[in-house]
């Protein structure tokens, strides 16, 4: 029992997104993906190296990833 709630819920959000119109622009998408770097806004293009300079088992997952 108590499913109801959470299955309204999510019957809600899938006809949300089922009958919502999206306005998509290709072109910025089109630019995004090619990495056109006039159209990052902040000038980062991609992973920041802080990232993982800040993950302590960064290493430890890829040595065991690997193996």
């Amino acid at each position: 029992m108590g499913r109801g709630r959470a299955k309204a819920k999510q019957t809600k959000v899938a006809r949300e997104l089922k009958y919502r119109e999206f306005n998509t622009d290709f072109t910025e998408l089109q630019r995004e993906l090619h990495g056109d770097p006039d159209s990052s806004a902040d000038g980062v293009d991609g992973a920041d190296p802080a990232d993982e300079a800040d993950d302590p088992y960064a290493d430890e997952a890829s040595s065991v990833s690997s193996r």
